[in-house]
């Protein structure tokens, strides 16, 4: 009955997190408005326990700011956040690049190929959701290849941090395919061992997505 229980509330709990994130990504929640926790927990009829335990974990992915006595609210985006985090991103993956470039085996090489084509079809699908959890196993492959660890550790504290910026940016109409295409190049340096280049590309991709994203804040 116990274990019955846990799992109703995580799965609650992730439900809670899927809307949460959905209706701040459709604008349907916007920045400023109050989530209410009293709401939720009679939306959902449970306890407030799940709800501050997605609270928390929202707030951790830039979705949410909980302010003391006063509750949760969504969180506000401005460009210096977008040009902040995607300037970083872009110096710190293109370096991982440039060192995985003389690391990475035929292996790993056949598995970013393989990634890649799945990110095709799940661009032609829209598939938003799946498309960015695949899309971090594309990155953190090549990451990992760069043998550097505290390198690895500093872009996935970074990555974890600005989960909706990254999201919000694939969201946009065309930005999918056009990542699969650029992976297309990245991969193509990696196999001639071309670690300027691939550093060059990774720093780019980046930089287009933080420019989409900017210009949709722009045009909202």
């Amino acid at each position: 009955m116990k274990k019955k229980l846990i799992e109703r509330h995580q799965t609650l709990r992730e439900k809670i997190l899927e809307n949460i994130r959905d209706a701040i990504l459709k604008g349907t929640l916007k920045a400023g408005e109050r989530v209410s926790e009293p709401d939720l927990a009679e939306r959902y009829g449970i306890s407030r326990t799940p709800i501050r335990e997605a609270f928390r974990q929202l707030e951790s992915e830039g979705y949410l700011t909980v302010v003391p006595r006063k509750g949760a609210v969504v969180t506000s985006l401005s460009e210096r956040d977008v040009q902040e985090f995607y300037s970083i991103k872009s110096i710190l993956e293109g370096y991982a690049a440039r060192l995985a470039a003389e690391k990475l085996t035929d292996k790993e090489l056949d598995r970013l190929v393989a990634i890649n084509e799945r990110l095709s079809r799940l661009a032609t699908a829209g598939d938003v959701k799946s498309f960015f959890r695949i899309h971090n196993e594309f990155h953190e492959l090549f990451i990992k290849a760069s043998g550097n660890e505290k390198l690895l550790e500093l872009i996935q504290q970074l990555l974890k941090k600005f989960i909706r910026l990254r999201v919000a940016s694939l969201s946009l109409p065309g930005r999918m395919e056009i990542s699969v295409q650029e992976h297309d190049k990245i991969i193509e340096a990696f196999k001639n061992h071309d670690g300027v280049t691939a550093d060059q590309l990774v720093q780019k991709n980046a930089a287009y997505g933080g420019q989409v994203l900017i210009k949709s804040m722009a045009d909202d």
